[in-house]
Order: structure tokens, then C-alpha cells, then sequence
């Protein structure tokens, strides 16, 4: 049974818009009192604490998941932080959804990824420029043959700064799923001969939101764990993944900003990677 099992879904208007959510939380005094112009999507918890602990920052107010987010004072609030709300793509949509009915045209999304590929050791850095749709969210918003794929404009200037960092960074493809304990070897095998770089449970879904919505979204992601030897080979505690995760974000907001939120990118066209 194809997702979604309602045929011809996408030809229909949404029952309830995140703007219709957004009025009705304005009507009620809920919203933020502040807006950032980026916004940094985090998975890691520990990530997420130390930003809180050690960056001067401010909340923006409100409820709902805009008491999450905090904006760094070191960027005159023009970039915003979100994390300690879990993983998955599910949660991360709706995060994204109700970020850009308030206001933010620039999201960047980074995390912790299981590597495909032999030669990605712990802490290596995937810029993703594109991800397999095997998780059930992108398929509501776009039809199966639609590409997911980040915005390029914001993808080249996060990785710039990457660069910049002087991390070991590989481009390339991910693989999105939603249930890393239903990951097979059978899969990663096929994906890694496909040349998909990782493994992740939120690229996909994100991407094709922020082109239904037309904002610039990126995303890069630091191997945590392997998968490419057909069994399963854990680094969450490796020094170079602390480290890297750390400069990861560090580009995240040193990130110029771009004029790429026109939202074409994976609007159209057939990804060559299997479903």
C-alpha cells in the first residue's frame, strides 16, 4: 500500500494550515515576542545543553515549541537556536511547520549520522545534498518521484564555513527512516552501493517541507556509528565526534546568509535513488 493511501491527496487543500495554528496561538497571547532570521535545528541533547550553558543567549517567549527556542546575543538575535525536543521526522516537521508560519525563511538542521560507507570514520562530516524519501511525512507533502533536496545556495555557504573549520567533509546523499531499529543489512548494503553516504531519520521530510513552503533549508551530520560492514559499529563517545559536532554548529551559525529561499529546490524532478 503506497503512503499515502488516500489517492490523489496532494490535488487537495490542507484541512489545518501551521498559519491557522498560528492565529489561533496570536489570539490567545502564545506567540514569541521575537523572530530570528535562522534558525538551528538540533538532535544531539548534549549539544542542545551546552548551548544553553555556555552561549549568552535569550528566549524569544512564548509556548508551544517556541519555548524551546533560544537566539544567540552574539548575533543580535538574528539566529536562533531549537533542540531537546527528540528525533525523528515526525517532530521535526512540526517544528519546522510552526518555524515558518512565525516567520523564519532559514533553517539549518544538524546531527548525528550512521555512515554507509567504509572509508566515513567516527566525526567525519556529511553536507547531505540530496536524501532518500523512506520516511512517511515527504510522501503528504509531495509525490513520490519529487527529488529531496536542500536548498543550494545555503547548502554551499554552510559548507563553506565547514570548510573553513577544516573538517574532513564529504557531500553526498542520506538515507532517511524513520525506524532505526527496523534498519536492515539488507538496506544498508543496497544504499551503500547506490553511493549514499549515511543514514538519518529527519533530512527527507525536512527538505521537502521547506520547498512545499519555499525556504532555504541545509543540513550536514556527523558519523556517529557504522553500518557499512553489515553489522553495527557504535563511536557515539569518540573524541572526534564531541569535537566535530562542536565546529559543526560553530559553521552552522557563522554561516553567511543567503538570498536562496525561493523554495525551487526539490520542487521537481526524479530522484535517481530507490524509494
Amino acid at each position: 500500500m503506497a503512503i499515502p493511501r488516500f489517492a490523489n491527496k496532494h490535488d487537495h487543500v490542507d484541512f489545518l494550515s501551521p498559519t491557522a495554528m498560528r492565529d489561533w496561538r496570536r489570539e490567545r497571547g502564545l506567540l514569541p515576542e521575537r523572530v530570528p532570521e535562522r534558525m538551528i535545528i538540533l538532535y544531539q541533547n548534549g549539544l542542545w545543553r551546552g548551548v544553553r550553558e555556555f552561549e549568552a543567549t535569550s528566549a524569544i517567549g512564548g509556548d508551544a515549541y517556541y519555548a524551546r527556542v533560544v537566539t544567540l546575543d552574539r548575533t543580535d538575535g538574528r539566529v536562533g537556536v531549537i533542540g531537546g525536543f527528540g528525533i525523528g521526522a515526525p517532530v521535526a516537521a512540526v517544528i519546522l511547520e510552526d518555524l515558518i508560519a512565525l516567520g523564519v525563511r532559514e533553517f539549518i538542521s544538524m546531527g548525528t549520522a550512521g555512515g554507509l560507507q567504509p572509508d566515513l570514520a567516527p566525526g567525519a562530516v556529511v553536507v547531505c545534498t540530496s536524501a532518500v524519501r523512506d520516511e512517511g511525512v515527504s510522501h503528504h507533502y509531495a509525490r513520490d518521484d519529487v527529488l529531496a533536496a536542500p536548498d543550494p545556495a545555503l547548502t554551499e555557504s554552510f559548507a563553506a564555513t565547514i570548510d573553513a573549520a577544516g573538517l574532513p567533509t564529504r557531500r553526498g546523499a542520506t538515507w532517511t527512516i524513520d525506524t532505526p531499529y527496523r534498519e536492515t543489512a539488507a538496506e544498508a548494503e543496497h544504499y551503500r552501493a547506490d553511493g549514499v553516504l549515511c543514514v538519518e531519520m529527519e533530512a527527507a521530510a525536512l527538505f521537502v517541507v521547506a520547498a512545499h513552503r519555499r525556504v532555504a533549508i541545509a543540513s550536514a551530520f556527523c558519523i556517529s556509528d557504522s553500518l557499512a560492514d553489515a553489522e553495527w559499529n557504535p563511536h557515539f563517545d569518540h573524541p572526534g565526534l564531541v569535537h566535530n559536532l562542536l565546529a559543526l554548529y560553530g559553521a552552522a551559525v557563522d554561516a553567511p546568509r543567503t538570498s536562496g529561499t525561493s523554495g525551487t529546490s526539490g520542487t521537481s524532478g526524479t530522484s535517481s535513488m530507490s524509494r
